[in-house]
């Protein structure tokens, strides 16, 4: 027998939707509706010039290469990451104080400056050498045929990337449980054989901020253009400096940018959901008091 009424029981019963909910509803699309009447209206979007260089050439070497240059900045910058979170754990107090100051230094100041100043290396150094301190040159390059735009680019994102993936490690690190390093320790083992047991364990913690700082570099990779790296911003400003049709080119733009930030967005939401397996529980939380919701009780 089932019972949702009785003595201290009430049955259970829908909650009332307030009528503010449909005038919220209404008013969202109304904007809505008004925002597309401008956006499909408006002849200065210049939708026709959108869908000529959507796919052009130039646009999709830019694509490519801004693609290849996230691609290269993830790589240089997860590893150097991961050396500087080591840093920062070390017991060392020297290590950790010069892995604290660089990621201090690159993390406060913002990436725009860094890209330029890579760019302009050559002011400051004109010959990059190689030798022994207030000794004789061994080798030496002109800073200005060394540090190409491209070079530029890794560089600063690259320095930049590392500062921001070393937090995310160190998080990792230190979301591990303390007892798994003590008892790493307890064996006699080697700092780099307790590393090698620990890091594989932070992964589950360390991969889903990773996938959401792709996501940032890749937008960041725009940045790249004021030292006319041809990426994708970069190439649609040499086509509307052309044509003078900037809004159209900048639409083209961002349509890539929204649509591999939307991948790469949806790629990060599964691996949040694979690694937080084990974490999130299964069931239902039930709420403490019975006053409010049915009670079913079974009788033989």
């Amino acid at each position: 027998m089932n019972v949702t009424e009785g003595p201290g029981l009430r049955p259970r019963r829908n909650p009332k939707r307030s009528p503010w909910r449909y005038v919220v509803i209404a008013v969202m699309l109304f904007l809505a509706l008004a925002l597309a009447d401008v956006v499909l209206t408006n002849p200065n979007f210049g939708w026709p010039v959108v869908g000529q260089y959507l796919f052009s050439a130039v646009i999709l070497d830019g694509l490519l290469l801004t693609l290849e240059l996230t691609a290269v900045v993830m790589v240089v910058g997860s590893v150097l990451g991961v050396i500087l979170a080591v840093m920062r754990t070390s017991t060392n107090t020297f290590v950790a104080r010069g892995a604290w100051a660089y990621i201090w230094f690159f993390r406060g100041t913002p990436l725009l400056i860094q890209v330029i100043f890579w760019f302009n290396i050559a002011a400051l150094f004109p010959r990059i050498s190689l030798g022994v301190p207030f000794g004789p040159t061994l080798a030496g390059i002109d800073a200005n045929a060394l540090v190409t735009p491209w070079t530029a680019a890794v560089l600063a994102l690259s320095l930049n990337e590392g500062a921001y993936m070393a937090e995310i490690v160190r998080g990792g690190l230190l979301g591990v449980d303390r007892g798994q390093y003590e008892a790493a320790q307890a064996l006699g083992m080697r700092p780099s054989k307790v590393f090698g047991i620990i890091l594989p364990q932070a992964v589950r913690t360390i991969i889903p901020p990773t996938a959401n700082q792709l996501v940032t570099t890749f937008k960041n990779t725009a940045l790249v253009s004021v030292i006319g790296l041809a990426d994708l911003l970069h190439s649609a400003q040499v086509v509307y400096a052309l044509n003078y049709q900037t809004i159209p080119l900048l639409i083209v733009a961002a349509f890539w940018y929204l649509l591999l930030t939307s991948l790469l967005s949806y790629v990060q939401s599964l691996l949040e959901r694979r690694y937080s397996k084990g974490y999130v529980p299964r069931s239902r939380p039930q709420a403490a008091t019975g006053t409010s919701d049915a009670v079913e009780l079974k009788e033989a």
